[in-house]
């Protein structure tokens, strides 16, 4: 339903309809009009106080003929406005969700089963949090969520992250993807394209009678910068896709047809996030991923739209709201979903995230791209993670290998960090990559600064894991990405429902954020109108939603 405009300025007169009071009085005072704004899926009218031209509001039943001292003046008027309407439907449509809301995947399962099973169960699209797991675990969870969610034609999906150190892993992951009929992936921490990617969206590619592109396969790829963003909006590289047909993983038709389309039709904008991140501000992010994506759609006359989503520090129904406004067709939430009672993480962490502010956080080098100098953002508060890690990455750029190392940081290192003798961390990291890629022990048996990496690597990689089982005697070392959204969401759930880490289920703190969102929409909409809306209305507060 459009929404109507103005049918006069609030000074001018003559007005052409009115409304009728029944059950509910009109509201001019603050706490009326703040109660009012709380109901979007009402319609709403905007009146004017024939004495003295205040502005108020009417809920419900349509505006009829204005007759002076029957009804009120009718200024404007609002149709309902549902949480299902925020955002853009084609991807609902796309997708098979009834809300355009995205539980983005967490990495070592964070993201779990039951959270991308609720999630899906709710009409949302949730991904299973692939990345740092061995290919049995990822297949194991493929399997789970294909025999529940999958059998009853519910959305979701499965993170595929590019693994510049493990490529063949990567490639396996996408592998096991296509075999198992997944068919919507989160791309994600992407520098640059690879074979895998490009081969996971572009398989299956056809046309229809009428000539029209049809995908069977389709990718979500978080980016937070515009030159990984137009590798997504670009066609694939014509060099993957002949490398690709040439070794028999893609056939030429699919390849001709990728040559003329997006490799992505759904491009998330990842500002100030946990984990991998730029720490991009959305406010500047996402306008210009926006002008980036409608400059693309031009020079390449694409027929098909490309959807932009937003990512990082949405954490209250406001920022959600806000996102929405920028233009988002769908928001993505990631921290405040680690908290949830269906989440991964330990108990202990998770009461952790619960009392994080949103200054707690701080970057730390990352496991899965240590050589390359890449950092997450994680907990700071209750942790030693981030200044132990930062340590170890010095370390590792200040000497050629760990024989190198001094032996007064050597000894701190063994005693506080690994709490092994570097033969014994060495032996235990050798064992590890012997079974996930043994090239990677070829390599650093010849290169001493490498096997150094591994080594350090292997405690960022268990600092997630113990916050993940919950190691007692390991709690100062725990690694959980998050960023600011997580503080922010604790300052709006402090004394509600949610306020409580055994109360966070993801569902409900996703409908609460959509459910708070169309009220502040609600509210923006009419102080647009030139009502005074009062603060309060802004102030949406968590509550158990069916």
């Amino acid at each position: 339903m459009p929404i109507s405009s103005p049918t006069s300025h609030p000074n001018a007169s003559s007005p052409v309809l009115g409304w009728r009071p029944r059950a509910r009085a009109a509201a001019f005072d603050p706490a009326g009009i703040a109660a009012a704004c709380a109901l979007p899926r009402e319609p709403v009218h905007v009146l004017r106080h024939p004495s003295d031209g205040r502005l108020g509001l009417g809920l419900g039943d349509a505006p009829e003929p204005h007759v002076d001292g029957e009804t009120w003046p009718v200024v404007g008027s609002l149709p309902p406005l549902y949480p299902e309407w925020l955002g853009d439907r084609v991807f609902c449509e796309v997708h098979g969700t009834r809300f355009a809301y995205v539980g983005g995947a967490m990495a070592n399962g964070i993201a779990s089963v039951a959270m991308v099973e609720a999630l899906a169960r709710g009409g949302c699209l949730g991904f299973f949090g692939a990345a740092g797991l061995s290919l049995g675990r990822i297949e194991s969870a493929v399997d789970a969520l294909s025999a529940s969610i999958g059998k009853a034609g519910l959305p979701w999906g499965v993170n595929l992250i590019h693994s510049p150190n493990e490529p063949r892993h990567e490639m396996a992951v996408a592998e096991l993807l296509l075999a198992r009929g997944v068919r919507c992936v989160e791309a994600s921490a992407y520098l640059a394209l690879t074979p895998a990617v490009v081969r996971y969206a572009c398989s299956g590619l056809a046309r229809d009678a009428q000539g029209r592109v049809l995908r069977r396969n389709r990718l979500l790829a978080k980016v937070s910068r515009g030159e990984v963003a137009r590798q997504f909006l670009e066609p694939a590289p014509a060099a993957l896709l002949d490398e690709l047909v040439a070794s028999g993983q893609l056939t030429r038709a699919e390849a001709g047809i990728a040559a003329g389309i997006p490799l992505a039709e759904d491009i998330t904008a990842e500002a100030d996030s946990g984990g991998h991140t730029d720490n991009r501000p959305l406010t500047a992010l996402l306008p210009s991923l926006a002008a980036l994506r409608d400059r693309t759609v031009r020079e390449r006359g694409y027929a098909m739209p490309i959807r932009l989503g937003a990512a990082g520090g949405l954490g209250t129904p406001a920022a959600v709201a806000a996102a929405f406004a920028l233009g988002a067709d769908y928001v993505q939430t990631g921290s405040v979903n680690q908290a949830c009672v269906e989440s991964g993480l330990h108990a202990s962490a998770r009461a952790l995230l619960a009392q994080a502010d949103m200054a707690d956080v701080t970057m730390a080098p990352a496991a899965d791209m240590f050589e390359m100098g890449v950092d997450v953002q994680v907990l700071q508060r209750g942790s030693l993670f981030a200044p132990r890690a930062r340590k170890l990455y010095e370390l590792y750029r200040a000497h050629p290998s760990l024989e190198a190392i001094p032996a007064t940081e050597r000894a701190r290192v063994e005693r506080d960090l690994l709490r092994a003798d570097f033969d014994a961390a060495w032996a235990s990291t050798r064992a590890f990559w012997l079974t996930r890629d043994p090239a990677e022990v070829a390599r650093a048996e010849a290169d001493p600064k490498h096997r150094m990496a591994l080594v350090f690597r292997s405690y960022l990689g268990l600092s997630s894991r113990w916050a993940i089982d919950g190691v007692a005697e390991r709690s100062a070392d725990y690694q959980i990405w998050c960023g600011p959204a997580m503080g922010a969401f604790n300052a709006w759930v402090r004394g509600s429902v949610l306020e409580s880490p055994q109360r966070r289920e993801v569902l409900q703190v996703a409908r609460n954020l959509l459910e708070g969102a169309a009220a502040i929409t609600r509210a923006q909409q009419l102080r647009s109108y030139g009502l005074p809306v009062p603060a309060q209305a802004f102030d949406f507060r968590p509550r158990v939603l069916g």
